[in-house]
């Protein structure tokens, strides 16, 4: 049988809701953030960002956090047919903190929870048979019904000469020998759970954990011994991780001292948060296996993968990238403490990003001065025309994507609130129509606080008139501005679109915009998207994109800005910066709603012949985009 996937793990998937304050009591935590969690969630993430195809088998609730863990997955490139949902029970959560670098609180809400209700039926052995390797955790053999769920699966792969693995992932608590306040304890001695490990460890093609978890599996805490007991049941190569000191792989007898065994580099780095650390590991262990690569290679990839992982806020979002790796490994440990090394923060923030906007169009209704201006206009009547425009872009898009928006939350937020979960591209401006100095709108806040009430899919907009020509003054001032509004939406968790538009300062040549970019590189500024005026020339789009891959080669892309341009006229700068693969789109406005939004606020069309007008004309765009898309790639 052909095999489609790389791995399949198997076993736990929760939400996890990290304090986002360090330092203190789980009781002092005041917010948190929502990832993904579970082991084997954690590495079915985490060996997709690595490049490997994986999948993962699991139970969620038929509920928001199940629909969440689903979601992530799918952005994060994993396979979820083997996702069930489960209507009777509630998707697994755990809350968790970091108090200190020893320290670290849990409380597992697993009570009946979704993926301890797996069961055989569950188990497809079609998919299972589709993959290279199945990778099982502890916790799923601690219960009689998950505990066959992973046999099968297991057994199916062992039939079809797949590769098997073990993450022995103790939790003493999830055991039922440690009370609900104990999560964050990692060993407690137990023969009854030696002795069921014992039952299933011949099963198995490489065996993982820390001393203490082969000091469970092997029934002694004599870290040799335990190795040895289990090498008496098991053939598997056997990787025993030692934290600082890294991992030392066997595969073959035990010797007298772990120093003996085959190891990789480690990494001296500055220990953050082990929690998810071992997951990190394993998905850095699983690929270089997978990949036949030799075991002080595949210990080197594990080895940074949880240096990463400890180093970083949560569990799923510290792990790197395939990229993000062989920079690392080629570079080398720059500061201890990872998450300040701001190179490697970019290009882990650049090659993690979810969902594939490759293609943009972008209806940009995010106005709020012009329709201001316009006669009839009031506050409510702009809120409801946003409304129409936002109906004529899901209209247009048909949830298909390729498609978004822009637009304000001032006069915009009913749209923004309905545009929640279409499909559309989102961003959403900051700044104070025509401000120059960039100043922003007073909901964002003087310290820019306000984006924390922001949705995760929201892309800060901010848009800076500026010239190369500035007087310092001018510029130190934008530079702040902008500066600051990047580093609060990287805080944040949201993507950042500058939009800089020269022609209305000074006068512009071919290398106007491109030493704009530079500046703002210059500064540290590393936008995911650049908005851009349609050039004249050809030699104008080489020297911005030039200058923007030069400094950022992760970066989402440019679109391309109408100002209000006749239809004819935006065709043709189409059909120019479509030559050009870095500009992925544009995002145009007063060309579609302009007419219809003065017609309509006089009270001369109604309602389904607004949206039929910008429907067609947003159409026609995004027809004219896709063919002059299609011209510029022959």
């Amino acid at each position: 049988m052909t095999k489609t996937l790389d791995v399949i793990t198997i076993g736990r998937s929760s939400v996890d809701l990290y304090g986002a304050q360090v330092g203190g009591r789980l009781e002092d935590m005041g917010s948190f953030n929502k990832y993904i969690g579970g082991s084997p969630t954690n590495m079915a993430a985490g060996t997709a960002r690595l490049g490997l195809k994986s999948a993962l088998i699991t139970r969620v609730g038929d509920e928001h956090m199940g629909r969440f863990i689903r979601e992530e997955l799918v952005k994060e490139g994993v396979d979820v047919r083997g996702v069930k949902t489960d209507p009777a029970r509630l998707t697994a959560l755990v809350i968790l903190g970091i108090r200190d670098d020893h320290q670290f609180p849990l409380i597992f809400y697993r009570e009946n929870c979704a993926d301890m209700a797996l069961d055989v039926d569950d188990i497809d052995p079609a998919f299972v048979a589709s993959a290279r390797s199945v990778v099982a955790t502890g916790t799923h053999l601690s219960h009689p019904r998950t505990e066959a769920a992973v046999l099968k699966a297991l057994n199916i792969a062992r039939d079809m000469g797949a590769r098997t693995a073990l993450d022995i992932d103790y939790r003493p608590n999830l055991w039922g020998l440690a009370g609900h306040g104990d999560g964050e304890s990692r060993f407690i001695e137990s023969a009854a759970v030696t002795a069921k490990l014992q039952t299933t460890l011949h099963l198995f093609d490489l065996i993982v954990g820390t001393e203490e978890e082969f000091h469970i599996a092997g029934g002694t805490t004599d870290t040799i011994q335990a190795l040895r007991n289990v090498r008496a049941v098991s053939t598997a190569t056997l990787v025993c991780k030692r934290g600082p000191m890294g991992a030392a792989a066997f595969t073959g007898a035990i010797p007298d001292s772990l120093d003996d065994g085959q190891s990789g580099p480690g990494f001296p780095i500055e220990v953050f948060n082990v929690l998810g650390a071992g997951d990190g590991f394993m998905s850095g262990l699983i690929k270089g296996w997978l990949d036949d690569e030799p075991w002080p290679t595949a210990l080197q990839y594990a080895n940074a993968c949880g240096a990463f992982a400890v180093s970083r806020h949560g569990c799923t979002p510290a792990y790197p990238s395939w990229e993000e790796l062989q920079f690392f490994l080629g570079r080398g440990v720059v500061t201890s403490a990872l998450r300040k090394d701001a190179t490697l923060e970019q290009i882990h923030w650049a090659t993690n990003r979810h969902t594939d906007w490759s293609t943009m169009r972008v209806f940009a209704f995010d106005h709020r001065s012009q329709l201001e201006d316009m006669p009839g206009a009031t506050p409510a009547k702009i809120g409801a025309f946003k409304q129409l425009c936002l109906t004529a872009a899901l209209h247009v898009a048909d949830n298909q994507p390729g498609h978004g928006i822009l637009c304000d939350g001032r006069l915009g937020r009913d749209a923004l609130y309905r545009a929640a979960g279409t499909g559309l591209w989102i961003g959403r401006p900051v700044e104070l129509p025509g401000s120059r100095p960039l100043r922003t709108e007073p909901e964002i806040g003087a310290d820019f606080g306000g984006l924390t009430e922001w949705p995760l899919d929201h892309v800060v907009k901010a848009l800076c008139f500026c010239h190369p020509d500035d007087d310092a003054a001018m510029w130190a001032d934008q530079i702040d501005t902008v500066k600051r509004l990047y580093t609060a939406a990287r805080r944040n968790r949201l993507e950042f679109l500058l939009e800089i538009i020269p022609s209305k300062v000074g006068p512009v040549d071919d290398v106007t915009s491109a030493t704009l970019i530079q500046r703002f590189y210059d500064a540290g500024v590393f936008p995911d998207w650049w908005k851009l005026e349609p050039f004249k020339t050809d030699a104008a789009w080489t020297n911005a994109t030039h200058a923007i891959t030069a400094n950022d080669p992760h970066t989402r892309g440019i679109v391309v800005l109408g100002l209000d341009a006749p239809q004819g006229e935006l065709e043709q700068s189409f059909r120019m910066a479509a030559k050009h693969p870095l500009v992925k789109g544009f995002a145009v406005g007063r060309t579609i709603f302009g007419q219809p939004a003065r017609e309509w606020l006089a009270g001369q069309i109604d309602d389904q012949t607004a949206i039929a007008q910008m429907a067609k004309t947003y159409a026609s765009l995004c027809a004219t985009w896709d063919a002059a898309r299609t011209a510029g790639r022959s």
